[in-house]
């Protein structure tokens, strides 16, 4: 069996969404004829984007060799640090902690065939690349988002933007394999960073795990109608966007013209308090449940747009099984995503997306145009635009009434279902490997370096 260093900052017991894609790959490894062997750091959860999710170290192989980088993750810097830190492009205390730890770790973690970083954090593509110039093997790179081209980061000024491409592209081109999580994200890799090999840059998407959801739903005692959001709100983000956002636009540091509010729940919450006054009777018949670890900006909307505020229920962070079992007795799911112009096709799709399709419940997706809002529409999802208000009541209200008539909408096809198959993605990184290990053999024996930069 082959061995792989398997670099991944976000690893149990660290939980949340980014986890997902690097613990399912340990986990099916080995059936496709490769031995991980996990670098990551210490565990400790030190900020709301590193919640503690214990239950998730049973999906690693007891056999798995897992190295920890030692130490405490830096502290957040001050509000005038990180300014000048983002402003000058300055090395964080995180990024220089991190590096260290791949680079000491990383070679003493024993013969391995190559190495894999899931990032972000990016920081770990310059450490990885000097690692695997040292062990004399190729790496590979699995970017969850789309690095310096994710139009959810908002960059100082276009210099700026300008500068990280640049950065991500003299990064990457040392190596073997480029993977991205999406083909517009694969499109537009290929167009910004253009000497790579169009061959090496291949789109394996999020999924979800058919074992996670074997079983019957849940059973609920009640008949209020329960929408369900699980993950990540982006309130902060979006507000300080609507007070800065044109500014940004001037200095083309927010090239795509993102509307980041509308990746909140902020729009369905208005949409909720419109279809609430117009139809009273609904009252105590509906809920909002939004899972997850949620900012003081986060609740804070909830009162200020709902004058029915009980009807949101936060239970805080959820363990994966816990979350799995709440999509799956909810009677909508919501899903919203960044509003883009006209034209522009988002370049994420977000990892929840899979879940929700595995949890076969009906989803209200508000969502730009992009592979996400292609494949919901594949998926028989009900579609408006992300800060579309008046869609959404409507769609609210469609949903109570069917749902009050006994009728329900069928979940995603299963053909649909399977490409997204945690196994079967893993058997595409599997084949990405193999791919890779023979292109090396080939140059071995025509005495060439083992690792050719693309």
């Amino acid at each position: 069996m082959r061995r792989v260093l398997f670099v991944t900052y976000h690893f149990p017991p660290v939980g949340g969404a980014g986890v997902q894609r690097s613990v399912k790959f340990v986990r099916y490894l080995p059936d496709f004829g490769y031995e991980p062997v996990v670098l990551t750091g210490p565990g400790a959860a030190a900020d709301r984007w590193t919640p503690t999710d214990e239950t998730l170290g049973a999906e690693v192989p007891n056999a798995t060799r897992v190295l920890r980088v030692s130490g405490r993750v830096p502290a957040p810097v001050g509000h005038v640090r990180a300014r000048a830190e983002r402003w000058l492009r300055l090395r964080t205390g995180f990024a220089r902690w991190w590096q260290e730890g791949i680079s000491s770790l990383g070679s003493g973690a024993g013969d391995v065939d190559l190495v894999f970083v899931s990032m972000s954090p990016f920081e770990s593509a310059p450490a990885v690349a000097a690692l695997a110039r040292a062990l004399g093997r190729p790496w590979i790179a699995d970017l969850r988002d789309p690095w310096a081209l994710d139009e959810m980061v908002v960059h100082p000024t276009g210099v700026h933007r300008r500068l990280e491409v640049a950065r991500m592209g003299r990064l990457l081109r040392s190596a073997a394999a480029v993977i991205v999580n999406t083909e517009e994200a694969r499109r537009a890799t290929l167009q910004f960073v253009p000497r790579l090999q169009p061959e090496a840059v291949v789109a394996i998407p999020n999924g979800y795990d058919a074992s996670d959801f074997a079983g019957p739903p849940p059973t609920r005692g009640d008949d209020v109608f329960r929408i369900v959001h699980a993950g990540y709100l982006h309130t902060d983000l979006g507000l300080a966007q609507r007070r800065t956002g044109r500014i940004r636009r001037l200095l083309g540091g927010d090239e795509a013209q993102v509307d980041h509010l509308a990746r909140s729940h902020v729009f369905l919450l208005r949409a909720l308090d419109r279809l609430l006054a117009n139809r009273p009777e609904l009252g105590g018949r509906v809920a909002l449940y939004l899972a997850g670890v949620l900012s003081s900006a986060d609740r804070a909307v909830v009162s200020s747009e709902l004058r029915n505020p009980e009807i949101v229920t936060a239970p805080g962070y959820l363990t994966h099984g816990e979350t799995v079992a709440l999509l799956r007795s909810a009677d909508l799911l919501f899903l919203p995503m960044h509003g883009l112009p006209p034209g522009r096709r988002a370049r994420i799709v977000p990892g929840k997306t899979y879940e929700y399709l595995a949890a076969q419940r009906p989803i209200l997706a508000a969502v730009p145009d992009g592979d996400a809002r292609d494949l919901l529409k594949r998926a028989g999802a009900t579609l408006v635009r992300p800060t579309d208000v008046d869609g959404m009541t409507a769609a609210l209200a469609e949903e109570i009434d069917r749902s009050g008539s006994g009728s329900h909408r069928t979940g995603a096809p299963p053909n649909l279902l399977q490409r997204f198959e945690r196994r079967a993605l893993t058997r595409d990184l599997a084949a990405v490997f193999d791919t890779v290990l023979a292109g090396c053999t080939r140059a071995s024996a025509r005495d060439e370096p083992a690792v050719t930069p693309l």
